[in-house]
């Protein structure tokens, strides 16, 4: 069927072929020119020049010519060919794989759109994959993840979303509400049946495992907000005790100068490093004492600001003097603004000061005592547990307040069979547990309420 170029997007996600560069602005090696739609084939076909016989065969890739707007050939290109359904939109793909000189790639789809294709609009790709049914809702989100990812593990936890992880963990949840739900319509609906309801004791029973799930994937979010955004690490501490040297250890290069003159970093430093696959913007700051002029004064106020800003502030001391007055301050700052730790530089010297509670014993210089360091500056934020090893852990904002929604719900659940209300008004609330659940996982309609309703109890009619 040959589409028109225009049009709009639809939500059928099949009325237009769509077409788009698939590979980022600049000159590369390669480049490629994506195709999805019923018109797909008819469009390259328009566009390119194949050999003769050419014939369309599924997931094969074909040599072709493409030429200019007077017919000579500009560039030698592979065609490769995804059949519906087998492709990433569960519609005719078509990748045409150019050289990455942006005229090139820019001519092919300006071709493209004149033979019949419309431009894509962003994301429009995976929104079709998840209109037709290939990808739902949660590893629509993970491709976007998975392509904006800074660190191998942040790609490896949004492939493992991808892959349904997200999804695996929701279902038994949806599953449960689903049979809760039944439960009580078979009940209210077949009434004159005969047929028992639980009682208010076993549905009570049946709520407590799911509210316990979706307590533990709300709570998930806080090391799963960390592996998506990262965190803001602030170095501070008085004047030289090894904050730069700790903050060039740490990045493993020299990125800050580090002398033995006090005041040497005057201005904050900034570096992102990944710290266990997790990205982390370090801030190394000026030294905190009562500044000598304009210049240190203005750094100080901005390591203050540093501290204030951070997610978490490694407090530096040197383990060879005793605290000061300007440590005891930066320390008192640090436990009113929340999450720091206390770390004791230069124990490869010998550790001989008093040192604070918990503080931890490193050298920058030797690098002893940095892997328990940034283990502890993780563990500081959000411990890891068996789910997050897993990769079955939340890392969108919204899945989290959609999960407290359906907590909350299923929390006045609870609360209405305490105060034995009828069945009516505990599926209303049930529904509403339901509701955000479907809203990450995907609809649940009434077949699949009905089709419990008869799969689960024997009516007889």
């Amino acid at each position: 069927m040959d589409v028109p170029a225009g049009g709009s997007r639809t939500l059928s996600g099949t009325l237009d072929t769509i077409a788009a560069i698939s590979t980022p602005p600049g000159r590369s090696g390669l480049g490629i020119v994506r195709l999805s739609g019923e018109a797909a084939c008819a469009v390259a076909e328009r566009i390119l020049r194949f050999p003769e016989g050419h014939t369309w065969l599924p997931w094969t890739v074909r040599m072709a010519e493409l030429p200019d707007a007077e017919g000579f050939p500009v560039d030698h290109v592979v065609v490769t060919y995804f059949a519906k359904p087998r492709s990433y939109t569960a519609e005719d793909v078509v990748e045409i794989s150019c050289h990455g000189a942006p005229v090139l790639l820019r001519h092919c789809l300006e071709r493209a759109v004149h033979n019949g294709a419309r431009l894509a609009e962003p994301g429009e790709f995976t929104l079709r994959a998840y209109l037709n049914g290939r990808i739902d809702l949660p590893q629509a989100e993970a491709v976007r993840d998975l392509i904006e990812a800074t660190t191998l593990y942040q790609a490896r936890i949004a492939a493992q979303q991808v892959d349904g992880s997200v999804s695996r963990r929701l279902a038994p949840v949806k599953n449960q509400l689903l049979e809760l739900i039944a439960l009580l319509e078979a009940g209210i609906d077949f009434a004159e049946d005969d047929i028992d309801v639980a009682p208010d004791a076993e549905i009570a029973r049946r709520i407590e495992p799911v509210a316990a799930t979706l307590e533990r994937l709300i709570q998930s979010f806080s090391y799963g907000r960390l592996v998506h955004n990262g965190f803001t690490l602030a170095i501070v501490g008085r004047p030289n005790v090894g904050k730069s040297s700790l903050f060039n250890a740490l990045l493993e290069q020299d990125r800050a100068i580090v002398t033995p003159i006090a005041g040497t970093t005057r201005d904050l430093v900034s570096e992102t490093a990944s710290v266990e696959g997790i990205p982390v913007r370090f801030l190394d700051t000026a030294g905190i004492r009562e500044g000598h002029d304009l210049v240190e004064n203005l750094g100080i106020e901005r390591s203050l600001q540093a501290m204030a800003d951070a997610d978490l502030t490694l407090v530096v001391v040197d383990g060879i003097e005793a605290l000061d007055a300007s440590d005891q301050e930066i320390l008192a700052k640090a436990q009113g603004q929340g999450r720091y730790l206390v770390v004791a530089n230069k124990s490869d010297l010998g550790l001989t000061a008093e040192l604070p509670a918990g503080a931890m014993a490193v050298s920058a210089q030797t690098g002893a005592g940095l892997g328990e360091l940034r283990r502890a500056i993780l563990a500081s934020l959000s411990p890891v547990g068996a789910m997050e090893q897993e990769g079955g852990f939340i890392t969108s904002l919204r899945h989290e307040q959609l999960l407290k929604e359906a907590l909350e719900a299923l929390r006045h659940a609870g609360q209405a069979l305490g105060h034995q209300l009828p069945h009516e008004m505990l599926l209303l609330d049930f529904y509403a547990a339901l509701t955000p659940v479907d809203a990450i996982t995907g609809a649940t309609t009434a077949d699949d309420i009905l089709n419990r309703i008869f799969s689960t109890f024997c009516i007889g009619k």
